[in-house]
Formats: C-alpha cells, structure tokens, sequence
C-alpha cells in the first residue's frame, strides 16, 4: 500500500484569492503588510511558508495570534473545489492511505472538506497547528505508519511543496494547475510532474 500524501490549496480547492486575502489581512493586522502583491505572497511558498514570513523579519507569534481571528471568517464559498480531482481521489482511496499535510489550518481544511465533499478520502489532516513544517509532518507519517520512503509520495503545487517533500526523503509529484507556474514546477524537479487529476492515476 502506498501513501499519498495531498497537499490542500492549489491542489485539491482552488483557494489562491481566499489564502493570499487571509496572509495579507494578517500581516496587515501585526503591521508587517506586503509591499508587492501577488508576486511576493507566492515568493513565501518557495521554500517553507513560515520559514520564508521568518526570513523576512515576521514575528511568527504575532501573526498566528492574528490569523485565529482571520480564519475563523473564511468564507469557504469563495473556494473552488477542484472537481476533475474528486473521482480520481475516490479511485486512489481504494487502494492507497490518503492523508493532507498542508500550511492550512486543520480546522479550515476539515470544514472544507466536508463542505466539498470529499469525505471519506482522507484517513487523517495535518495542519499548520499539528506543525508547521511540511517535512516534519511527513515524517511523522513515516514513523507512525512504519512506512518505507519508496511507498510514500508527497503531492503539492508550490517548489515549497517539492522541496520539504524532498528533504523528508519521499518521492514528489508536482501539479500544474495551483499556485506556481508549470515551468517553476518543473524546474523543481519533482519525480512526476502532472498536468491535470487524472494523471494522478500513474501512481495507483
């Protein structure tokens, strides 16, 4: 049995608008706002996105102190599940453990989920409030499953994603269609690259 380990935003909902609002409001609130719009909110999932707000001189407590507040008035609506993903999940679940590790919040992943629809899949979800390195919760997986790394595949749609992925020693795939372009994916070199859900099926 495989692990396939997804990604939330930019892979399973198109949430882009909504998360960049959310960080944006944040840093707004703790007096540390984004001078360059979108071109630098997608810079801080080039690496580690709590590192990158740390590189760039963001009082990490503050700004979660902040987003308790910001979070809780997401307006799920404004996210758009991916539907083409949905069957090609369903037909990964029957054979593989299926589990979200994301920079999101366990609780906004949850309640998009099931709002969505997509329960069921997913046996577990690691948030940003289980920790905050998408790494160390991968290897968590390995060590409580007792998984080998040639089982386990992490699933994401930033070079961020590509990297923790590749520094916990798992296989990558990259998709296209989130928040990084097709070229930076690429150029992070994932072991599969996928270009829309129903590739995804390769790995079953």
């Amino acid at each position: 049995m495989k692990f396939l380990l997804f990604d939330f935003d930019g892979v399973l909902v198109d949430s882009l608008d909504v998360y960049e609002k959310t960080v944006t409001d944040c840093l707004k609130v703790i007096n540390q706002p984004l001078t360059r719009g979108r071109e630098e909110f997608l810079e801080l999932f080039e690496g580690n996105f709590y590192e990158s707000l740390v590189q760039k001189g963001v009082d990490l407590g503050k700004f979660m102190a902040a987003s308790v507040d910001i979070l809780s008035k997401v307006n799920y609506a404004e996210m758009k599940p991916f539907d083409a993903i949905r069957p090609v999940l369903h037909e990964l679940a029957k054979n593989h453990s299926m589990i979200v590790i994301s920079s999101n919040d366990t609780l906004t992943i949850t309640e998009a989920l099931r709002l969505y629809d997509f329960n069921g899949i997913f046996s577990e979800v690691l948030g940003s409030d289980f920790m905050l390195s998408k790494k160390d919760k991968i290897l968590h997986v390995i060590e409580k499953y007792n998984a080998t790394l040639q089982d386990i595949y992490y699933i994401g749609d930033t070079t961020g994603d590509i990297k923790e992925g590749k520094q916990a020693g798992v296989k990558t795939g990259g998709v296209t269609w989130g928040w990084h372009s097709k070229e930076k994916m690429a150029a992070s070199q994932p072991d599969y690259l996928f270009d829309q859900p129903e590739d995804l099926l390769k790995l079953n």
